[in-house]
């Protein structure tokens, strides 16, 4: 029965299959190769085995066992503080400071009983002595203050009121008409003015005129009156056709039928049709970087060829 589809050579773009593990070269068993051979020529050292230790010598080298220190005298740490406590004793010059009575407490806040230097004057709370207490004079008895804001309002200060002083209305305007008539006084004659004043152009406007205009004349305008459109019947529908356009509908006109011309095909000398062949397939492809090291490492110098680890 024949495979229906392609081949997977076919599908892959490959002309013949590659191999997958290395680039041909033949297989090495790892159990070609001996381990150890110098271990089965000639006579090897044999150990005793490993020595438990114990109470006895028996995981030691020496013979007996040795003190870390030898000949020396049992010492007592008690008896060594009692006699340096016997020794610092001996230079005192005499007995132990005793109080007499114990020490004595203080009965409250502020008294010195108990203490060696006693009661002390300056803290002592006895009211020294003081001048008879007098009373101050009284103050000045004056009548209450006046209402009033001081403005409109008489009689609200200490010192008399200022006399009224009538003033006119309109009296700047006055003083400054008097120092108008004054200067005109003063004046001997017109403006200084001279004939050289400036103009709006280098010579007379030429298109200056003294007479004057005549009237203007009023335009009478047409006024014209506009109707709104009113169209003759109401919009039709289009139900389907041309019926509610502007135009009428346009006459149908038959197309002759006609036979479309085919396409010659061309015919290869074994009488099939040409068919081009298809567009490059993918394959895989390996990195340059894996191919290197395929390449350079074979099973002869992958133990001494130094690679770099990236």
């Amino acid at each position: 029965m024949p495979i229906e589809g392609k081949s997977d050579m076919d599908r892959i773009g490959l002309f013949r299959e590659m191999g997958y593990i290395s680039i041909g070269d033949k297989y090495v068993t790892p159990f070609s190769k001996p381990f150890n051979e110098a271990a089965s020529k000639n006579r090897q050292m044999l150990p005793g085995g490993a020595k438990s230790m114990a109470n006895t010598l028996g995981g030691y080298f020496d013979t007996q066992f040795k003190r870390t220190f030898e000949g020396e005298a049992y010492s007592d740490p008690l008896k060594q503080r009692r006699q340096y406590r016997m020794q610092q004793a001996k230079k005192n010059l005499g007995k132990a400071f005793l109080p007499p009575n114990g020490e004595k407490k203080p009965s409250g806040v502020g008294n010195f009983y108990g203490t060696l230097s006693g009661p002390v004057q300056a803290f002592s709370a006895q009211v020294k002595p003081r001048k008879a207490y007098t009373a101050p004079g009284k103050n000045f008895f004056t009548s209450p203050p006046k209402k009033g804001t001081g403005f409109g309002y008489p009689n609200l200060t200490i010192g008399k009121d200022f006399n009224y002083s009538s003033d006119n209305y309109d009296i700047s305007k006055e003083l400054m008409k008097k120092e108008m008539d004054s200067h005109r006084s003063k004046l001997k004659g017109g403006a200084f003015r001279l004939n050289l004043y400036p103009k709006d152009y280098f010579d007379i406007n030429p298109y200056h005129s003294d007479k004057p205009l005549p009237p203007l004349k009023n335009k009478t305008e047409k006024k014209v009156t506009v109707k709104p459109f009113k169209p003759s019947s109401p919009a039709k529908s289009p139900g389907g056709m041309k019926a509610g356009t502007f135009d009428p509908y346009p006459s149908h006109s038959n197309d002759p039928y006609a036979k479309r011309s085919s396409k010659s095909a061309s015919v290869v000398k074994g009488g099939k049709k040409f068919q081009p062949p298809a567009g490059p397939k993918s394959f895989p492809m390996r990195s340059i970087l894996e191919s290197h090291v395929i390449k350079s490492v074979n099973p002869t110098n992958y133990k001494t060829i130094a690679l770099m680890s990236y």
